[in-house]
């Protein structure tokens, strides 16, 4: 189920952010063409994020969405390398 906070039918040419969680629980928030991606502690910070970004996309749709939404960013932390830092000075 898809709840639009300005568009019953957003079109869907023109940018959308989704607002929503993904399977593991942490609160998103993603442009549908992959322009932009956050991610959040709590449902009222990935609104507040929408709401001050949506300028960026000029007649884009706020979406909350109960559909879970797949990151398109990892979240898993990068892989260390050893010795990386005793090259880096």
């Amino acid at each position: 189920m898809i709840e639009s906070s300005s568009n019953p039918e957003p079109d869907r040419r023109g940018s959308i952010l989704y607002v929503g969680q993904d399977r593991a629980g942490h609160w998103l928030v993603q442009e549908n063409h992959g322009l932009l991606e956050g991610r959040f502690i709590s449902r009222h910070a990935a609104w507040r994020f929408a709401r001050d970004e949506v300028h960026a996309f000029p007649g884009a749709a706020i979406v909350f969405t109960t559909e879970a939404i797949v990151p398109s960013i990892p979240f898993e932390p990068a892989p260390t390398q050893i010795g990386a830092l005793d090259r880096a000075a």
